[in-house]
Parts: C-alpha cells; structure tokens; sequence
C-alpha cells in the first residue's frame, strides 16, 4: 500500500479531527510527524495527514480539499 499526502498541517487538534473524519468513513489515514510538531510548536514543517493512494480523490472530496494541496 502506497501513502500519499493530503495535507501538511500545523495544529495538532485540526489533525486528529481531519484524521477522525476520515476513520469515520472507512478511509484509512496516519499522521506523519505529529509528535515532533507537538513538541517543537511553529518551527516545525507541519503534521503530514496521509491516506492510501488508491482513497486520495475520495479523501479530498471528503475533507473538501484541493487536489495537490501537499
């Protein structure tokens, strides 16, 4: 199974929520890097919220993002 980005995120709550939403509907999804973002605040990248490549139309649709926002 292939992972591929969603979205980089930078709140960890938003994350989980996203994450949260996904699960609800049957998708599959990981955060990547939560734990450093958590620690080291604004200076890191982001929180990568990943799903399986064969979901990712039906996770943006869901989610209502863009296609290649990552």
């Amino acid at each position: 199974m292939s992972l591929v980005e969603l979205a980089k995120l930078h709140d960890v709550a938003l994350a989980q929520i996203l994450r949260g939403r996904l699960q609800s509907e049957g998708i599959e999804a990981h955060l990547f890097d939560a734990g450093f973002s958590g620690l080291l605040g604004g200076g890191f990248p982001g929180i990568r919220l990943m799903v399986a490549a064969e979901r990712e139309d039906e996770a943006r649709e869901l989610l209502d993002l863009p296609e290649n926002q990552a």
